[in-house]
């Protein structure tokens, strides 16, 4: 077997272990970790969420593993996980949302190497530097992210990953 399907085998056993969200090895699956903070945008995939529907029943299943922590006093960053938990509730019929709590290194390791895509979602231009892609790119999985931080140096467009927007500031 290869690294990357032992790695996402590994992954998604631990989800399903702490979450009993029921995860599949055969589906494509998208990872966001990092801290849970309102300007990293981590709702902004379910932005659209009838096409998101769409998209799973026609192009092919897709599952989402979320995770990541919280500033004690930050109420927008911790209003952001319960909206991931409302979400998962919403789709779970058509689309398998998991929120792994307590994210700490070993989580961000499975993360990083087990996932199929990489997704960073940040307003531009508060991206310091995207290490979770970095770790992500090291281990061959590609990103979908915003230009913004590494992801500036990092991006060839359909060879490391794709871009969300255009390079010029907005």
């Amino acid at each position: 077997m290869g690294a990357h399907l032992e790695s996402k085998r590994n992954l998604i056993d631990f989800v399903n272990q702490k979450t009993q969200s029921r995860m599949n090895y055969d589906t494509f699956t998208v990872g966001f970790a990092r801290r849970a903070t309102k300007y990293k945008r981590m709702d902004l995939v379910f932005s659209g969420m009838q096409r998101l529907r769409r998209i799973a029943r026609e192009v092919g299943k897709v599952q989402f593993i979320f995770s990541g922590k919280t500033h004690p006093n930050d109420g927008p960053g911790k209003e952001l996980i319960r909206k991931i938990f409302g979400i998962s509730n919403q789709l779970k019929e058509d689309i398998t949302v998991a929120y792994l709590a307590n994210y700490d290194i070993e989580v961000a390791k499975m993360l990083t190497s087990g996932v199929d895509l990489w997704l960073n979602t940040p307003r531009r231009p508060m991206e310091a530097s995207g290490t979770s892609g970095m770790k992500a790119a090291h281990n061959g999985v590609p990103s979908l992210s915003v230009l913004d931080g590494w992801w500036m140096e990092g991006h060839i467009e359909g060879t490391t990953g794709w871009s969300i927007g255009s390079r010029s500031p907005k």
